[in-house]
């Protein structure tokens, strides 16, 4: 494990899924506390706002909150969802890695404040978000995007919902996506790969935690899972956006993204495939090096497929 990592593991409290209630107290308890260490630099230059936008036909709204950085426009967007295994989570706690983004990216970012499993299963959460990237490709040049260069993306359970956000907007002839950023992603309900069934104990995501994920959000008697809850069950991965994805090493997550990129590859779609050595699921929230280098390499793949000038370092 990467040493500065391995230094703050024992300081890590143990999610365990069983009990929701104190799972989302965790995180709230815990994102907090890392947003107050976290570099906020970003709020000098990039205007927050909150909207609620309109939700799937006959759902509540949605809301949204939009991160858009001085200087020229229109610029390229991208329409975020947070972390979470589906069931976490809410806008606020994401405030840095999403301003982070807009300001080194020179993006207008769209956080999606998408309805929670178990109150609200799937496809609620899936058609939100995909609801968001509606509004956002239908109201980009209000928003100073340019609608041609919008990207869909997320860490997680985030990770999934953006990579079955472009499956739904390539088979429903939806809006153009031109990328989507994967980060450990949450993709495969059949828990099958070598590193679910090894990764009983590690950090912050074990798989104890990620069957009980699937059942929260698809329901113990689920059956097989429709694609768009688990994108690696699609057949058919050809027509989607270029995509960048970042897996870890010690992750049970670690073997469905690689699986994933493989067969984005093979379907013909550019991918950027990291498999970041050392590092666990989540670990870009805490403050390391190598979590430094992740942030500042997801700006840089978004600038190169988006068309953005390089900004520094990249």
């Amino acid at each position: 494990m990467d040493p500065e990592l391995a230094a703050m593991v024992p300081l890590l409290p143990r999610l365990d899924l069983a009990d929701v209630a104190a799972s989302r107290a965790l995180l709230t308890d815990g994102a907090s506390a890392m947003g107050e260490l976290g570099d906020r630099s970003w709020e000098q230059t990039v205007t927050v706002s909150d909207r609620l936008v309109p939700g799937p036909q006959g759902a509540p709204d949605v809301a949204v909150r939009i991160y858009d950085p001085a200087g020229p426009r229109p610029r390229a967007g991208l329409v975020y969802f947070h972390g979470g295994a589906f069931v976490l989570g809410e806008i606020e706690l994401f405030d840095n890695t999403c301003g982070g983004y807009a300001a080194s990216g020179d993006l207008v970012v769209v956080s999606v404040g998408y309805r929670l499993a178990p109150e609200h299963p799937f496809p609620a959460g899936a058609e939100d978000c995909y609801a968001a990237l509606v509004w956002t490709a239908a109201n980009a040049a209000e928003l100073g995007i340019d609608s041609s260069r919008i990207a869909v993306g997320g860490a997680s359970a985030g990770g999934g919902l953006a990579a079955a956000t472009a499956l739904m907007a390539r088979d429903r002839s939806g809006p153009h996506v031109a990328f989507q950023l994967l980060n450990y992603p949450v993709l495969d309900d059949r828990m099958e790969t070598p590193s679910v069934r090894a990764f009983v104990d590690t950090p912050l995501w074990d798989s104890r935690n990620t069957r009980l994920m699937w059942e929260l959000y698809l329901g113990a008697d689920r059956g097989e899972a429709p694609v768009y809850a688990a994108p690696a069950r699609a057949s058919d991965l050809t027509g989607l956006p270029p995509a960048y994805v970042l897996t870890c090493e010690l992750d049970p997550l670690r073997d469905e993204g690689i699986g994933y990129a493989l067969r984005l590859l093979q379907a013909g779609v550019p991918v950027e495939l990291h498999n970041v050595g050392g590092t666990f699921h989540g670990f870009d929230a805490f403050p390391a090096a190598v979590s430094r280098a992740a942030a500042a390499e997801q700006v840089g793949a978004l600038r190169r497929a988006l068309g953005q000038p390089a900004g520094a370092g990249d």
